[in-house]
């Protein structure tokens, strides 16, 4: 193992008087498979000092794209600074978890770990001079169980409709979450029946990755206890909006947000507005690891909210990107927001090909197109295509051809990331178009 940092160690100690004074029994091992699933596995409070030290062996031939059988055995390694006690594990001793890097027996970092493939573009930031800042807002579904999509309320946006016995669980899971350091900053009801949102507050991208794995299960986990089923599916229900994870992000050297330029009519410095468009740029090729599931396409429709139209704005929410109003005093919170994300993607994939294609247009000083403030889905379809107006992928299938023609997601991936979630992903499609779908039956077996 590498020689680790003072900082490295002082963290370790913290963590190890910590799990002392919280009487901790058993720490779970978290890590994410390439689709962002969690992984765990746990350990007792007696070997934690040996796992932060030397890290712990898995058969990694188990997960999901990570090696082959002849190459199983790879190690865990936690990161102290992902300590947290688990709050719904009120045993008679506590249970905490920790995030771990995957490294190989050697000590090397494991291509195919998700948290290495953010690091790594995060370095590439960090060598340009950025710390890279995102705040993703995540909607999701309470339904009665996993079998059905039955709603517990007929609420709307903000909609305050007692009974509300989901505001009861949203209120439970924001304690939930301040509990293990994850700070929230607001939690309300969403436009469709029984969809809510939460959002997380403002960090750096590494952190707010982990988070957002935290978020889910913290989600799901509030659900289960009350009986009832948490879903971040992006499209569940037929004919209503779907749920989405808007990300905020912003450039920071320092103190200063390299976004914000007081002279500016947006209040966009240049570094913006290059990194805006190399986002608009390489938005379709982005779209399969943001988007990555069949399902996903079923929310990018025309009249429920998500985008489709490759085109930016300040007030206009038909658009990709929207700039969020300057507000004086708050240089700070200058941000671009990207609306086509969703909750089930990998986080981390999703943060390193958004911060990727933000950083190409950076690199190579891309041009910013006029914004669109009109309602570009009530343009004609000769107006879009004078304005060069450009589409998302309309499906999984189009979406794994636009990025495997793509550098830049090549890159953000790595060969190894990428190649493994390809391949991933075209064995999906090819499932999906194989099954026989019960609008089909309806539509042509009376006909046909």
């Amino acid at each position: 193992m590498p020689r680790k940092s003072e900082r490295a160690e002082e963290a370790e100690g913290r963590v190890l008087r910590m799990v002392k004074e919280q009487d901790v029994k058993f720490v779970r091992m978290w890590f994410t498979d390439i689709l962002g699933f969690l992984k765990s596995f746990s350990i007792t409070v007696e070997e934690l000092p040996r796992a932060m030290e030397e890290g712990l062996g898995f058969d990694g031939s188990s997960i999901e794209g990570f090696v082959r059988v002849d190459e199983s055995d790879m190690v865990a390694l936690p990161d102290p600074n992902t300590f947290s006690i688990i709050p719904w594990r009120p045993m008679e001793r506590a249970t905490a978890k920790m995030f771990c890097d995957v490294l190989w027996p050697g000590g090397q970092p494991f291509e195919g770990d998700p948290r290495y493939v953010l690091k790594r573009n995060l370095q590439r930031a960090a060598d340009m001079g950025y710390t890279c800042c995102v705040g993703p807002e995540l909607e999701y579904f309470y339904f009665a169980n996993s079998q059905e999509t039955r709603s517990l309320d007929s609420g709307g946006y903000f909609d305050v409709t007692p009974p509300n016995v989901a505001s009861d669980f949203r209120r439970e899971t924001v304690l939930t979450l301040e509990e293990m350091g994850i700070a929230v900053e607001y939690s309300h009801h969403e436009v469709a029946p029984s969809q809510h949102e939460i959002d997380l507050r403002y960090t750096d991208a590494l952190t707010m990755a982990d988070n957002v794995m935290t978020y889910r299960i913290a989600v799901k986990q509030v659900a289960q206890k009350y009986g009832v089923y948490a879903t971040f599916m992006p499209k569940p229900v037929y004919g209503v909006n779907g749920s989405g994870m808007h990300v905020h992000i912003s450039l920071f050297k320092g103190e200063r947000n390299t976004f914000f330029d007081k002279d500016d009519r947006y209040h966009l410095s240049g570094v913006a507005k290059q990194f805006l468009a190399g986002l608009l740029e390489h938005a379709p090729e982005i779209t399969v690891v943001t988007n990555q599931w069949v399902n996903s396409y079923k929310r990018l429709l025309p009249g429920y909210e998500a985008p489709v139209y490759v085109t930016w704005a300040r007030r206009n929410r038909a658009d990709l990107i929207r700039i969020p109003e300057y507000q004086p005093g708050r240089e700070k919170a200058t941000r671009i927001e990207l609306r086509s994300p969703d909750p089930a993607c990998n986080p981390y994939l999703a943060f390193s090909v958004i911060l990727a294609a933000g950083l190409e247009g950076i690199e190579k000083k891309y041009p910013l197109p006029e914004p669109v403030e009109d309602n570009v889905y009530e343009m004609k379809p000769q107006e879009r295509e004078e304005r060069q107006i450009r589409t998302l992928p309309g499906s999984l299938a189009e979406a794994i051809q636009l990025a495997e023609g793509s550098e830049v997601v090549r890159k953000a991936l790595g060969e190894r990331m990428f190649h493994t979630f390809i391949e991933n992903k075209k064995w999906e499609w090819d499932q999906y178009r194989a099954q026989v779908t019960d609008y089909e039956i309806k539509r042509y077996l009376p006909i046909l």
